[in-house]
C-alpha cells in the first residue's frame, strides 16, 4: 500500500473500487463490442484494439481543433470519432471481410493486417508522441475521507447509460431482432429475407463504435498514442473468452469483475499483479468451463 498512505483501509478500499469502477466501465464497452461482432459474425477481430486507439487518437485531432472550449471540443470528438471509426469498420468489412467470405482463419489474418495497416498509418500521420485531451468539465466529488474526479464518474454513468442503450437496442427493437436471429442461424435468416450481409456490416461497425466511444470518454484521464490499443486488445479477449464468446450478459459481468479486479489490485499493489490474476483466470476457466462461465456447450 505505497499510495494514500494516510487514508485507513475502508476509505483507501473505497478508492481503489472507484478506480475499478472507471476502469471496469471502459473495459465493458471495448469488450462488448468485441463480444457483439464474434456472436453475431463468428469473427474473431484483433484489430478492435486499434478502433480504440483510433477512437482516441481522433478525439485529439478533433478536440485540438476547437481552441478555448473544452467541452465543446470534447463533445464534438464523442460524436465525430465514433462515426469516423464505424466507417472505417464499414469500409474494413465490405473490402476485406467480406471477400474472404468470413472463413475463420482467414479473417483473423485479415484482421492482423488492419492491425498493423491502422497502427503504422497512425504513427505515420499522428507520430509517436502521446497527447492528452483535456477533460470537458473540472469538478470533485467531495467523500468523506477524500475527494474524488467528477469526470471519472460522469465517465462510470456514461459508460451504464451506453450499455443499457445497447440493451434496449438488441432486445427491443427490430434491428436488435434481426440481429439475435443472423447470430442464432445465419442460412435460415437469409432464407427468410433477412439481408445478411448488410446486418454483418452494420455489427462490425457497431462493434468499433463502441470501442471509440470508450476511448474518447478515456483519453482526458490517459494520454492518446498509437500503441495504446493493445491491452485493451487483450483485457477484451480476457473478457470475452471468460464471460462466453457470443454472451453479451457474459460479456458485461466478466467486465466488470475484471476492471474492479485489476483496478484495485493495481492501486493495493502493482498493475503487474494485477496482469497476472487476469490471465490465472483465463487459464482455469479454459481448464475447467472452456466455453466460458455464460457461453453454451457445443452440441
Amino acid at each position: 500500500m505505497r499510495r494514500h498512505a494516510s487514508l485507513d483501509f475502508g476509505p483507501f478500499l473505497f478508492l481503489a473500487t472507484l478506480e475499478g469502477l472507471v476502469q471496469a466501465a471502459v473495459l465493458t464497452l471495448t469488450a462488448l463490442g468485441l463480444s457483439l461482432v464474434f456472436g453475431v459474425m463468428r469473427v474473431v477481430n484483433v484489430a478492435h484494439g486499434e478502433f480504440f486507439m483510433l477512437g482516441a487518437v481522433l478525439a485529439w485531432w478533433v478536440s485540438s481543433l476547437v481552441a478555448g472550449s473544452p467541452a465543446l471540443g470534447f463533445l464534438l470528438a464523442l460524436v465525430a470519432s465514433p462515426l469516423v471509426v464505424g466507417a472505417i469498420a464499414l469500409a474494413s468489412e465490405r473490402l476485406i471481410l467480406r471477400r474472404l467470405n468470413y472463413h475463420p482463419e482467414s479473417t483473423i489474418v485479415a484482421t492482423i493486417g488492419l492491425l498493423y495497416i491502422i497502427q503504422q498509418t497512425t504513427l505515420i500521420l499522428y507520430g509517436p508522441d502521446a497527447r492528452s485531451v483535456e477533460a470537458p468539465f473540472y469538478f470533485r466529488v467531495e467523500f468523506p475521507d477524500f475527494g474524488y474526479s467528477g469526470y471519472k464518474l460522469v465517465v462510470i454513468a456514461a459508460s451504464a447509460l451506453l450499455l443499457l442503450g445497447t440493451w434496449f437496442v438488441m432486445r427491443r427493437t427490430r434491428l436488435g431482432l434481426v440481429m439475435r436471429a443472423t447470430q442464432y442461424d445465419s442460412e435460415t435468416a437469409q432464407a427468410f429475407g433477412i439481408p445478411v450481409g448488410r446486418v454483418y456490416a452494420q455489427v462490425f461497425a457497431l462493434g468499433a463504435m463502441l470501442a471509440a466511444v470508450a476511448a474518447v470518454l478515456v483519453v482526458p484521464i490517459q494520454q492518446a498514442h498509437y500503441l495504446m490499443g493493445l491491452d485493451p486488445l487483450l483485457l477484451s479477449f480476457i473478457v470475452v473468452i471468460i464471460g462466453g464468446l457470443g454472451s453479451l450478459g457474459g460479456t458485461v459481468l466478466a467486465a466488470v469483475l475484471i476492471g474492479l479486479s485489476d483496478g484495485i489490485l493495481s492501486v493495493f499493489f502493482s498493475p503487474t499483479l494485477a496482469k497476472i490474476v487476469s490471465t490465472l483466470l483465463v487459464a482455469l476457466v479454459l481448464v475447467f468451463r472452456p466455453e466460458g462461465l455464460f457461453g453454451k456447450r457445443a452440441r
